[in-house]
């Protein structure tokens, strides 16, 4: 037992697999970085690190267990998430639209500045899909908590290491896909309608994630 963690390298293995799977963190981050550069990328990964935070602060203290005594508290939060969701899918595809019919900014527009105006928004809509994200909803919920001896003297460190591990996976992922959606940006530049496809690809995406998490359960 390490700092009263249980099995310590199961949750690492298991951790690097679930933060793999497909979700709206990772593709929200790289449909940032792809539109508005790495910068924005990144003020979108601080978003999902602050919403998982949240999560992980939740889980450790026993208050996301609220969610399974009170199913009232998580339908409430499950279908604001799923509106939400469906609202940047939405935005997405409308702005997939306006590309593919050319009414977009010039190309002659500097992009940094484009990115400083919309930062703010990528930030805060990045932590709302973070807590909103079945996905990780159901990861501190019912993963996260597990690795934790209840008998260990100072559980509160147990779930800081945990939560630590947690961050430096999430951070590398989510470079990788933010550099990824900054070089994919570079190549669809001059190829207006192949990235609006791929903005309404995305958005549609959005539209999928909404309707899961319309359906999730926590069981």
């Amino acid at each position: 037992m390490f700092y009263g963690i249980t099995d310590l390298t199961t949750f690492i293995l298991g951790t690097i697999f679930i933060v793999l799977l497909p979700g709206p963190n990772s593709l929200y981050v790289m449909a940032a970085a792809s539109r508005w550069g790495v910068g924005a990328g990144y003020r979108g990964a601080f978003g999902i690190f602050t919403g998982d935070l949240i999560l992980m602060v939740l889980a450790a203290t026993g208050t996301a267990s609220l969610l399974r005594t009170t199913p009232e508290l998580f339908m409430v939060i499950k279908y604001a998430g799923a509106a939400y969701l469906a609202w940047v899918g939405v935005g997405l595809m409308r702005s997939a639209l306006a590309t593919w019919r050319g009414r977009n900014q010039a190309a002659t527009v500097d992009q940094a500045a484009q990115a400083a105006r919309v930062a703010p928004r990528t930030y805060r809509t990045a932590l709302v899909i973070s807590l909103m994200n079945p996905k990780a909803i159901l990861f501190f919920v019912s993963f996260f908590i597990q690795f934790v001896d209840p008998a260990y003297a100072h559980p509160g460190l147990s779930f800081m290491i945990l939560g630590i591990i947690v961050q430096i996976v999430s951070l590398i992922y989510l470079s990788a896909l933010i550099f990824g959606g900054a070089y994919l940006a570079d190549q669809f530049r001059r190829r207006r309608r192949l990235s609006a496809g791929a903005t309404g690809t995305v958005g549609g995406m959005f539209l999928g994630f909404s309707a899961k998490l319309a359906t999730a359960t926590l069981s």
